[in-house]
């Protein structure tokens, strides 16, 4: 089992001093959530919370996460990153093909692209991308990262997207994981299509073994249950070393959390109380979980 550390809505100044602690500690990779801004009102409902609502307000902070990749992954040498997840349905995929590129040169190949469609239809309309069909959409935006990623000179002619022969140079060091992220049915065959694994939002244990148990279905439906799978969740209602094994009873593979929180501290928490709450994290979970 492995640990990420999510560094949402924590501020700027702080991410360099959590990545170096989170690697000292054990963990394995840090999350990095996708925000591009926070429109005044909002016309569809934030799907991951009970009541629809946002749960971070207008001042809160987000880093733009390939950036904060880069940043972070100069100042540590075993981490990984990966989106947690980024909304591919505003973005146009040949110009996020060149940044992830970027980015996992920059890293070494210690990148990953988790990926989403997004759910405001400001984000979608404010950035030029038609609200209007968004799953086809980001499905052939996922077939024209996936092309580009895998380098040599391409083309592409779709729905959507429509390009001559190009090549982005460098390649990436090594091939750029996708992991696809959703909780309704057509997210999952996404993911079971196309996806190296699969991430959660905030899920409750029952709902998180009911939808990976899905997932495993799914994968068989493509000839891919044997297939190296990740299942990234974020389970709000099983903690402590008894609560991640039976997460990874039930086929977790990797947990997110951000361990200040349970000391108490919110988001925006002196740094110095985190990095003892990471490295307390490190000492009585993530050692004690292998044992």
């Amino acid at each position: 089992m492995k640990f990420t550390l999510s560094i949402a809505m924590n501020p700027l100044d702080q991410l360099g001093e959590l990545a170096r602690a989170a690697e000292e500690a054990g963990f394995s990779s840090i999350a990095l959530p996708d925000s591009l801004f926070y429109s005044e009102t909002v016309s569809a409902d934030y799907p991951y919370t009970p009541d629809g609502s946002r749960f971070w307000t207008e001042e809160t902070p987000w880093a733009d996460p390939l950036v904060a990749a880069a940043s972070m992954g100069a100042v540590t040498e075993r981490l990984t990153f990966y989106t947690s997840v980024l909304k591919l349905g505003s973005r146009n995929p040949v110009l996020l093909a060149r940044q992830v590129n970027t980015v996992a040169a920059l890293t070494g190949g210690r990148f990953g692209l988790g990926l989403g469609v997004g759910w405001s239809p400001e984000e979608f309309r404010w950035c030029g991308a038609p609200y209007e069909k968004r799953g086809k959409r980001v499905d052939e935006a996922i077939d024209v990262l996936r092309l580009i990623l895998d380098g040599g000179m391409v083309e592409f002619h779709g729905e959507f997207f429509d390009f001559d022969k190009l090549r982005m140079s460098p390649t990436p060091p090594s091939r750029v994981p996708f992991y696809i992220g959703g909780h309704t049915e057509v997210a999952l065959r996404r993911a079971a299509r196309v996806g190296d694994g699969w991430s959660s939002a905030m899920m409750k244990f029952d709902d998180l073994r009911d939808t990976i148990a899905r997932l495993r279905a799914l994968l068989a439906e493509q000839d891919r249950a044997e297939d190296p799978f990740e299942y990234q969740a974020v389970c709000i209602d099983k903690f402590g070393l008894d609560g991640y094994r039976e997460q990874g009873d039930i086929g977790v593979t990797d947990i997110i959390t951000m361990p200040w929180v349970f000391d108490g501290l919110g988001f925006d928490a002196e740094v110095g109380p985190k990095l003892d709450s990471i490295k307390k994290f490190g000492d009585e979970i993530i050692v004690k979980i292998g044992d």
